[in-house]
């Protein structure tokens, strides 16, 4: 099985109080001790986001790692990421992260992983890079489409609550057909694709949403059942 959680915002970056969104990731290996390794390329590589990635997942039942390209740990990248159960993408500047992966062969290795079934999850960047298409702000001034590696139909927008300029940005680019159609994610929101399809809409918040947008003589926006991890 093909699985991809995307994450509009949330997780150990964003809310490290609230696991809800991390614990549920760690759920979908199935394994009691799963693999998880975090790929914080669209910040750099911060040492300070990948400092806060063992401080969450080192507390929990799984074996953490991570990959950076900076100072990667092997030479043999391919067989380091695909013994992995979960590869966890961080956020940051989504335009750096896709011309860095395809310079390192990151994303044919990450198609690869998926196809095998192992679990892509990812927050911000590393939810709009698993797109045909997203909005960003990687260029430094305001809200941009951006093509990404299209293993997922259509657009997303994370932050979509979040961020001043995300949600009338996203409406706009797809009004004028800069933009396929797709869908939003409040901060809190993560989508869980089986097989290239939503398979369940789960929220760390109890009023975060997603959100189908689309054109039909104007715009659309259709909220979707979001399940609260909270309430379970």
């Amino acid at each position: 099985m093909r699985q991809i959680i995307a994450l509009g915002g949330g997780g150990f970056s964003m809310e490290p109080e609230n696991p809800l969104l991390d614990l549920y990731i760690l759920k979908q290996a199935e394994k009691p001790t799963p693999k998880i390794c975090f790929l914080p390329t669209a910040s750099g590589d911060s040492d300070n986001y990948i400092a806060r990635f063992y401080h969450f997942f080192e507390k929990q039942e799984c074996l953490p790692s991570h990959l950076s390209l900076f100072q990667p740990p092997t030479r043999d990248i391919e067989s380091f990421l695909l013994e992995k159960d979960i590869i966890y993408v961080g956020g940051g500047n989504t335009k750096n992260l896709l011309v860095l992966w395809r310079e390192w062969g990151v994303d044919s290795i990450l198609k690869t992983a998926w196809e095998k079934g192992i679990i892509l999850a990812g927050i911000s960047a590393g939810s709009i890079c698993w797109f045909e298409e997203g909005v960003t702000d990687s260029f430094g001034n305001g809200m941009e489409p951006l093509k990404c590696l299209g293993f997922l139909k259509g657009s997303n927008c994370p932050h979509y609550d979040g961020e001043e300029l995300r949600r009338p940005t996203y409406q706009k680019l797809i009004a004028s057909y800069k933009i396929k159609p797709g869908y939003a994610t409040d901060d809190g929101v993560a989508l869980h694709y089986r097989n290239e399809e939503v398979y369940r809409i789960v929220s760390s918040r109890p009023y975060a949403k997603a959100y189908k947008v689309y054109f039909e003589g104007q715009v659309k926006e259709e909220k979707l059942k979001t399940e609260f991890l909270g309430s379970n």
